[in-house]
């Protein structure tokens, strides 16, 4: 059997793979890494990039959500983490979490963060809100008639839900979106998705605890996907 090190920080995308790995119920460690990832020496020799999630496995650096989750699901087959039987189908899945980290991803680091893209963060907020809910207009109609976004859940609605969490909890007009915030409610309740978000929370804490938290840094980091305004209890 494989070791498993998730390298990590709570909020960020590594709730994907922090999901999949709760979901296919084997031992694995976790540890922090640093905030400043782009310029830290020791975390860039993990990964080139500065970015998290990097899973560990057997000591060689695996980085990117969707080849993680892809290398997981066929390690452990039983654990049904993505959709099977169905080439067409297993494509369209790895189609959609290639959207997720490369269409929806940057935008929403735009909207949460838009000073580090242009001195005119009114203006790049704008323009990041305004794609991000033409992207979730499609899952909104994607979502039509169903639960998850394909037969079974699979880790694709983990990515789903923190794409959700992350651009409404940063601003994202969420209005209409009902499907969508259904979506993000049942998700958080499958034992797995719980298990990662009280992960994230507790260590959010302990950083929280330590002044290690900029001050600056926007709400909504950790936790569960804020309710959309007019939305409660539908």
């Amino acid at each position: 059997m494989p070791s498993f090190e998730l390298v990590w920080y709570p909020g960020t995308c590594s709730r994907v793979t922090l999901v999949a790995l709760e979901e296919i119920g084997e031992p694995f460690t976790t540890t922090l890494a640093p905030l400043a990832r782009m310029s830290d020496a020791e975390f860039r020799g993990l990964n080139a990039k500065g970015k998290v999630p990097v899973l560990m496995i057997d000591g060689a650096a695996l980085t990117e959500n969707t080849a993680i989750v892809t290398h997981l699901s066929r390690l452990y087959p039983h654990a049904r983490l993505l959709p099977s039987g169905d080439e067409l189908v297993e494509i369209d899945a790895l189609a959609t979490m290639s959207w997720f980290a490369a269409g929806i991803h940057p935008s929403i680091t735009r909207l949460r963060f838009p000073r580090r893209f242009s001195a005119d963060a009114d203006s790049t907020r704008a323009i990041a809100a305004d794609t991000l809910r033409g992207c979730f207009e499609i899952v909104e109609q994607r979502l039509a008639g169903r639960e998850w976004l394909y037969d079974e859940w699979s880790v694709v609605d983990a990515y789903l839900l923190w794409c959700w969490f992350r651009a409404v909890g940063s601003g994202m007009d969420a209005s209409g979106l009902h499907r969508c915030a259904a979506h993000a409610a049942a998700c958080e309740e499958r034992p797995s998705v719980a298990r990662a978000l009280e992960r994230e929370e507790a260590a959010y804490e302990e950083l929280l605890a330590a002044g290690a938290i900029p001050a600056d840094n926007p709400p909504h980091q950790v936790g569960r996907a804020p309710v959309p305004a007019g939305q409660a209890g539908i």
